[in-house]
């Protein structure tokens, strides 16, 4: 073997060493917060993603499954307790163009140059209802202000995307972190009246995330509400 082919070998393997070295890093960072396999992968990215930006693990709580009345639960991807109240984060992942307004039940996803457009719930109105939903659970959450971040994933562009209410932020994952960081310094901090409970429900309903019956449930109420 000449020296030219050793080196490029030799590059190679240390190139792969990196690859798996970052893998097995990030995974141990995840596993702080929440399990590999939870959730979606997108989830997952946004949970690392606040986690190298200094957010701390303890804030953190993915994959969130809230009781609701009649056996029925609400699933959040993603709540960051912080200095200046709860953000919630619906997490999306779309190419192509997406068209809609804030008050519309349903956007559209436009590809291929318009030949091909797909439906999907609107993203505001369903992370509106998280926030309704998780703000029952306790009275604490009566005076503690509420986020609405959604966050999408994938090689989309927004059109004609207006009217999106106060408290609530449209984003790509490249802005991500910086809009957080925004609702952190341009927002006052709140005095909680009790940070123990509020914790404990947030712990409480992402381990409901490792039960079983408790999905198997949560999918088969969405199966009856879209009538399939």
């Amino acid at each position: 073997m000449n020296l030219k082919a050793l080196f490029i070998l030799i590059l190679f393997v240390l190139i792969l060493f990196l690859v798996i070295y970052r893998k097995v890093q990030d995974k141990k960072l995840l596993m702080t917060v929440t399990k590999s396999h939870r959730g979606t992968r997108t989830e997952r990215l946004m949970v690392l993603k606040l986690l190298k930006s200094g957010f701390h693990h303890q804030t953190i709580f993915h994959d969130l499954y809230i009781k609701k009345a009649g056996n029925q639960y609400c699933q959040i991807d993603l709540v960051v307790a912080t200095k200046v109240g709860i953000i919630v984060f619906e997490i999306k992942k779309y190419n192509g163009w997406i068209f809609g307004y804030a008050s519309q039940n349903h956007w559209t996803q436009v590809l291929a140059y318009g030949r091909e457009k797909y439906r999907f719930y609107n993203p505001i109105l369903q992370n509106k209802k998280h926030i309704e939903d998780l703000r029952k659970q306790l009275p604490q959450f009566q005076n503690v202000p509420f986020y609405s971040v959604i966050v999408f994933f994938g090689n989309c562009s927004f059109r004609n995307l207006d009217y999106v209410p106060n408290n609530t932020f449209l984003v790509k994952s490249s802005r991500a972190i910086k809009v957080i960081k925004e609702i952190l310094e341009q927002n006052e901090q709140v005095k909680y009246a009790n940070k123990r409970e509020i914790v404990d429900l947030l712990i409480s309903a992402s381990l409901n995330g490792d039960n079983d019956k408790i999905k198997e449930t949560h999918v088969e109420n969405i199966k009856k509400y879209f009538g399939r």
